[in-house]
């Protein structure tokens, strides 16, 4: 299978419990950044998210509050770097004790001290790797020599070491999708868990000229589509299909919510155009209408994993053909 059946089947209890429920939005996502402190400056990452703080991190007590308000049974550990949080074996125990699955998303440079011999292999747990192409790519995104090495040996330990590890690669204007391929079969070879290749969003604050237009995405990602049953790329095909270009898709930026330093971040992940500290008032006050047409000009170009994946995977549903595709892409990891 392409993902681990319990983390299949808790998907799928929450939706149909959401369903059950007649609720047309809820998350199936949280994006929780416990820190706005990281060790990188990678030229595609929005300026605040490098730029905090230590002593500004979120509580424990409040990050665990944040996974029970938003019921998702997914929860994706971001920031900054969540390596440097330092009571992350605490929160870890904590979110897996609730019953939901991590996804440790990191840079890998601190692996060897704050994960491993740290916090144990859980099934419940997935270590994500940023990985943005072969080795004078990523050190470029990065802005520092030696960081593909150190992330690569780190997939090649936890690997070893018995955790489910993915990887996430985002894909900018200069991206060479030869060298995407080839970082696809090198980490094949290592018998990856799940690669995400996704397209980056242009965040505002970021000067470098790195992001796409849609006309752009759309060229890269008929490529993408290409690797897609050759490889184990997590995103579904209906989500590629969209990124090619191929069919159109609302935005759901519900599903995926966040939960950072400053608050509950509206209306997504991406964009900040109001913090909230209280999770009822940001769920009961964004105009969600809005957001899920697309209307809005940050919304232009932007084909993120974060926003589209819950679409896709809805889109697919209403039809047998589509059902029996995902079915198959997921059963057989092809």
């Amino acid at each position: 299978m392409r993902f681990p059946l319990d983390f299949v089947m808790n998907n799928a209890k929450h939706m149909i419990g959401q369903r059950a429920k007649g609720r047309k939005r809820y998350p199936t996502v949280l994006m929780l950044e416990p820190l706005y402190t990281c060790n990188l400056a990678c030229i595609g990452c929005s300026t605040e998210r490098h730029t905090g703080k230590l002593k500004d991190r979120l509580s424990v007590d409040k990050c665990l509050e944040a996974a029970r308000l938003a019921e998702a049974p997914t929860v994706s550990l971001c920031g900054g770097e969540p390596l440097l949080y330092p009571e992350l074996p605490e929160l870890i125990k904590g979110l897996i004790d609730m019953g939901k699955h991590i996804i440790l998303c990191t840079n890998a440079l601190l692996c060897d001290k704050k994960l491993f011999d740290v916090i144990p292999p859980h099934k419940q747990l997935f270590v994500n790797v940023h990985l943005d192409g072969m080795k004078q790519t990523h050190d470029y995104v990065c802005d520092r020599e030696g960081v593909f090495d150190k992330a690569l040996d780190a997939i090649k330990e936890s690997k070893k070491r018995g955790y489910v590890t993915l990887t996430n690669t985002t894909i900018y204007k200069q991206t060479d999708m030869d060298e995407v391929e080839a970082l696809c079969e090198l980490l094949a070879s290592i018998k990856i868990d799940g690669l995400l290749i996704a397209p980056g969003y242009h965040y505002e604050s970021v000067q470098n000229d790195v992001f796409m237009t849609q006309e752009q995405i759309h060229e890269k990602f008929k490529r993408v589509r290409e690797l897609c049953y050759r490889y184990r790329l997590t995103a579904t095909p209906t989500f590629l299909e969209f990124a090619a270009g191929l069919i159109e898709l609302r935005c759901s930026p519900w599903s995926t919510v966040n939960y950072t330093p400053l608050g509950w971040k509206g209306p997504c992940y991406l964009i900040g155009e109001k913090f909230f500290e209280d999770f009822h008032t940001f769920w009961n006050e964004m105009n969600w209408d809005y957001w899920e047409t697309r209307q809005d000009r940050r919304c232009a170009n932007c084909k993120m994993h974060s926003g589209f994946e819950f679409s896709a995977v809805e889109a697919a549903s209403k039809s047998l053909k589509g059902m029996a595709e995902m079915a198959y892409w997921n059963l057989t990891g092809k």
